[in-house]
This record gives structure tokens, sequence and C-alpha cells, in this order.
């Protein structure tokens, strides 16, 4: 199973909820594809909710990245949401836990852009 994206609004703030695995193929493309579609569409703040997200290989890391680095360069802000242990564990081994912003509250995270 490749991850599954949705997206609401929560005030100004894009709220991305993934689930299933963010892994080389389908999973990091769809990824990448939603968060330049979300920056085309003038959606400068994004919160990524990996709630759901059982798995993320090197490349989906690589993505969260990518991702990180083009919302960044266009102004905006990425920050993530609701870690899963596995990916906690992922962002500490890889030093990324200093680079996201994690909030393990979707309010908290919202209010977060202000």
């Amino acid at each position: 199973m490749s991850v599954k994206l949705s997206s609401r609004q929560v005030g100004d703030v894009t709220v991305i909820d993934a689930a299933g695995r963010i892994t080389l193929g389908e999973g990091s493309s769809s990824f990448r594809d939603t968060v330049r579609d979300h920056i085309a569409k003038g959606n400068k703040k994004l919160l990524i909710n990996l709630a759901e997200v059982s798995y993320i290989d090197s490349s989906g890391i690589g993505e969260l990245v990518t991702a990180f680095t083009t919302v960044t360069n266009n102004g905006g802000q990425l920050k993530l949401l609701n870690l899963t242990h596995r990916v906690q564990d992922l962002l500490q081994i890889t030093k990324l836990y200093t680079v996201f912003e994690v909030f393990s509250d979707e309010a908290v995270g919202v209010r977060s852009f202000a």
C-alpha cells in the first residue's frame, strides 16, 4: 500500500493528512505532487499529519526534505504533526528533528503559523 493523501483547510493553514507508506515510487511522487500543487495554489502554510504513516524509507525522507526546501524557497512554512514512534526515531537518527518543527497537537501546530 502506498501513501494516501487528503488535504483540508484549518483557517489559512493547509493540513495534509497522510496514511500508509511513503516509499520509493508512487508514494514519494504523490507526496511531492501534492506539496507542489498546494504551493502553486498559493497555500504557503503546510502542516503534514503523519499519524497514519506506518513507514518511511530513505526516498520518503528525501521527499520530506525536498518538500521543506520547496515550501521554504517559496516563502512558506512546512511543519510536521503527530509523528509515529517509528518516524520520530527515524528523524532523530537522521538529525532531521532539528530541521522540522514537530507538533503532537493539531491546534498548537496550526497556531504556530501565526
